[in-house]
């Protein structure tokens, strides 16, 4: 427990240098510093005390036979930088969501205070959620949706989302980033007042929006109400027949509910392990960010 603890202490001494240039969206609070902290306080405490980490799939991108999650990052398994994240932002309750290899993941958080929900069909995201969903009794305050192969979120900017999300009082809040290269994540549409209406896959993007550089990482805060009368609607008429999750967003926009963001101060927080030369990238990555935490 001693290592753990001294890792939670040099994340947070690398928080407090400046970090990488990027693009963020920062809420404005104004009085005295005591004042602020004290509001954040409040606002943390009426905020997400349960995420969900999604951590079923396989990754056959890895070209491997070990479940994505378990592959190490500057050793250890992807899935510890993530439970961890989600415990130091002050999240109680953390259901993690399994299927491929899911004894092994087990093993591997054998030491970490979280929940398990098996999905043992991995039927997308938005499955993955609902059967998250059946093991929360609650039905008021909100949720953190996590995935589970993104090792680079610091707490610092979990608990800055986390408060966007309660302060804006909106249904979804997604976590975004301004990416060098967008290709092949699902695009933030907008309409000309700037409000997000719209999550469009690299598929379905006209030309315009296929230059639109800000991009959905994944990762949302749900009020829990919101998303529980809107996450069995999702239908599985498309070509992978799957349930997606980002239409969750798109059911909440054609019902009037509404839809924030939060965009990640660097956008390299926002990035998954898919591939073997992407874990390989990530180890330079994690030091940048977090001073090898």
């Amino acid at each position: 427990m001693s290592s753990k603890r001294e890792r939670t202490r040099k994340r947070r001494d690398a928080e407090e240098k400046p970090g990488v240039s990027g693009t963020s969206r920062h809420r404005q609070v104004s009085g005295s510093p005591a004042d602020s902290a004290s509001e954040e306080s409040r606002s943390l405490a009426e905020g997400p005390s349960i995420s969900i980490i999604l951590a079923a799939g396989q990754g056959t991108r890895m070209k491997s036979s070990v479940a994505k999650v378990l592959h190490e990052l500057a050793g250890r398994p992807l899935i510890h930088y993530v439970v961890e994240c989600a415990m130091e932002a002050d999240l109680r309750r953390n259901v993690v969501v399994i299927g491929f290899q899911k004894q092994k993941v087990r093993e591997a958080l054998k030491d970490y205070p979280v929940q398990f929900v098996e999905q043992d069909q991995q039927n997308g995201t938005g499955h993955a959620v609902q059967l998250a969903l059946g093991q929360v009794a609650e039905r008021e305050g909100a949720v953190v949706v996590l995935s589970g192969d993104s090792p680079f979120l610091r707490p610092s900017t979990l608990r800055a989302f986390m408060l966007e999300h309660v302060s804006s009082g909106c249904d979804c809040t997604v976590l975004t980033a301004v990416v060098p290269e967008p290709d092949s994540y699902g695009r933030i549409v907008r309409d000309v007042s700037g409000r997000m209406v719209a999550i469009r896959e690299e598929g379905d993007c006209s030309e315009d929006q296929k230059r639109i550089r800000e991009v959905n990482s994944g990762m949302y805060c749900f009020k829990l109400p919101a998303l529980l009368s809107c996450v069995g609607l999702l239908s599985d008429e498309n070509v992978q027949r799957e349930l997606y999750l980002t239409d969750v967003v798109r059911i909440m926009h054609s019902r009037g509910m509404r839809l924030g963001t939060y965009t990640a101060p660097d956008w390299r927080e926002i990035l998954g392990i898919n591939t073997v030369e992407q874990l390989r990238q990530g180890e330079q990555i994690l030091k940048e960010l977090s001073g090898g935490r």
